[in-house]
């Protein structure tokens, strides 16, 4: 991966570069926050990792920023510290937007676990952003096209991508256009029947030599 590192310290900063290098990922460099800003909007760069002090633009008012970018693909943000961070701080870095904290002095096991765990989250996320973009879909039948060229139904393809599960109901406005008028149609189908029955049975009485019931015998009252 292409990982942005950024360090006020060149000493630091040149630790950081090699290790990540060591570890196979092409590294960009930046001294502080605003010279991160515009590497990020010079090249594309998926992994920051960066110190937490930082003169002006510090560590987490860069995450921050890096969040507000609209329309942008998403970047893992890691932040480093030399210090162990109160609750409080890393409330204020979960919020910022801050993925993961790795502490100082570095730890080659530490940071390779962090940037794996990192690759998994981008290539999900990126797979979530292709689904959202463009995914092929039959006109008719309404299955999708996978990247094996395999058509299968929509809730399939996205639970097996994300493992969401789906629970079918109706829309207000598929009610309105599509289901109202199937209850309606399937009213008067059972009020014409009914009808139908009713004119029978009335026809079959007013018949000649049709038999009627009897009326109920008239009972004499005595005193």
């Amino acid at each position: 991966m292409k990982v942005l590192a950024v360090e006020d310290d060149p000493v630091a900063l040149a630790v950081l570069a090699r290790t990540l290098r060591k570890l196979g990922h092409e590294v960009v460099t930046a001294a502080n926050g605003e010279e991160a800003l515009a590497r990020l909007a010079a090249e594309p760069v998926r992994v920051v990792v960066s110190d937490w002090v930082m003169p002006g633009v510090d560590g987490l008012e860069l995450c921050r920023r890096v969040r507000g970018r609209l329309d942008a693909d998403y970047v893992y943000f890691i932040l480093l510290t030399g210090l162990v961070p109160s609750e409080d701080n890393q409330r204020e870095a979960i919020e910022a937007g801050v993925d993961d904290f790795l502490n100082k002095p570095l730890q080659t096991q530490e940071i390779w676990m962090r940037l794996r765990v990192a690759e998994r989250i981008l290539r999900f996320a990126t797979q979530v952003r292709q689904l959202e973009e463009f995914l092929p879909i039959c006109g008719y039948c309404k299955k999708v096209r996978d990247d094996s060229n395999y058509w299968q139904q929509i809730e399939s393809y996205i639970n097996t991508r994300t493992g969401t599960d789906f629970s079918h109901s109706v829309c207000p406005d598929c009610y309105k256009q599509v289901v109202a008028p199937q209850l309606e149609s399937l009213r008067r189908e059972v009020a014409g029947e009914n009808a139908a029955e009713a004119t029978d049975t009335d026809a079959t009485a007013n018949k000649p030599g049709a038999v009627r019931p009897l009326p109920p015998p008239h009972v004499r009252r005595t005193h």
